[in-house]
């Protein structure tokens, strides 16, 4: 990032963190500490957070009111589909929780995991793996888009 603007990507992830813990990873290969990029981890739970700290994230939180608080903070929201989706996660992702990151004005990059009741009508699914890589190249050019503007 060119402009010395901070740019704050929120991971969103409960139960074990996997896909927290894969997004985090990739985004500090892309984005290394020192270039502008602030990677917030935001987990349901401790193991989560806890699992995104240790991959890069910058800093971390856990709970209701951190979520509800950071989504209103961040720049971009990723993690998988349940984190718009009340009572998700097997209960861990809560009402609030879900409105405040719908309602953020911050972008969101979802990964489409079709484990919370919601299924896509779109092309055939992507391995996981995939749908990953394809979260971080969009997060990549909505960072591009915002640094040239």
């Amino acid at each position: 990032m060119s402009n010395n603007k901070q740019f704050t990507i929120a991971v969103v992830d409960g139960q074990g963190g996997g896909i927290g813990r894969s997004l985090v990873t990739k985004l500090r290969a892309e984005f290394p500490k020192g270039s502008g990029v602030r990677i917030c981890a935001l987990g349901t739970n401790s193991s989560a957070t806890n699992r995104m700290l240790r991959e890069g994230a910058d800093e971390g939180a856990t709970g209701e009111n951190a979520i509800v608080l950071n989504a209103a903070r961040a720049d971009i929201i990723t993690g998988p589909l349940a984190i718009i989706a009340a009572n998700s996660m097997l209960g861990e992702l809560t009402p609030a929780m879900s409105c405040a990151i719908a309602s953020s004005s911050a972008q969101k990059v979802l990964i489409p995991l079709e484990r919370c009741n919601i299924r896509l009508a779109a092309a055939p699914a992507f391995p996981l793996e995939e749908c990953i890589d394809r979260c971080i190249d969009i997060i990549k050019e909505i960072i591009a888009e915002n640094d040239q503007s």
